[in-house]
């Protein structure tokens, strides 16, 4: 009896490291596929005026609202993003309308000055600061 009791908790516990084991195969196989197709995406980046984390935040939800983009990473120090596109590679100048759209300068397309006014004081920023710097700003 002691025999087929402990057999059964052997058994069960196998099934349990088994089915962990597979969740994490999945996990995994879905962050690998996620990770090579940014891999295999074309990668930009342009200049966009900006000075807090709140900044950061609205020009990469504005760029990730363009179908095609499917990463958007806004440096605060250099005044940059860099975009990784899908395949269908959208108009570039999209992305600037989208985040000028959101009152943000980038380097193409001067910010929208009624989105401009609405932002938090901490996030006007100053119209003639450098953008697409090489070296963070001290």
């Amino acid at each position: 009896m002691k025999q087929l009791f402990l057999s059964a908790i052997l058994l069960f516990s196998v099934g349990m490291i088994s089915c962990k084991n597979d969740t994490k195969k999945e996990k995994m196989t879905a962050v690998q596929s996620e990770s090579q197709e940014i891999m295999a995406a074309s990668v930009v980046s342009f200049g966009v005026r900006g000075n807090c984390s709140m900044c950061k935040k609205t020009i990469e939800t504005a760029a990730l609202s363009i179908e095609g983009v499917l990463k958007a990473t806004w440096d605060i120090n250099k005044k940059s993003i860099e975009v990784a596109l899908d395949e269908s590679s959208p108009e570039i100048i999209q992305i600037h309308n989208a985040i000028a759209a959101s009152g943000y300068d980038t380097d193409q397309v001067s910010g929208d000055l009624t989105a401009y006014e609405k932002l938090p004081l901490c996030c006007q920023y100053d119209h003639e600061m450098e953008m697409n710097q090489s070296k963070a700003v001290q």
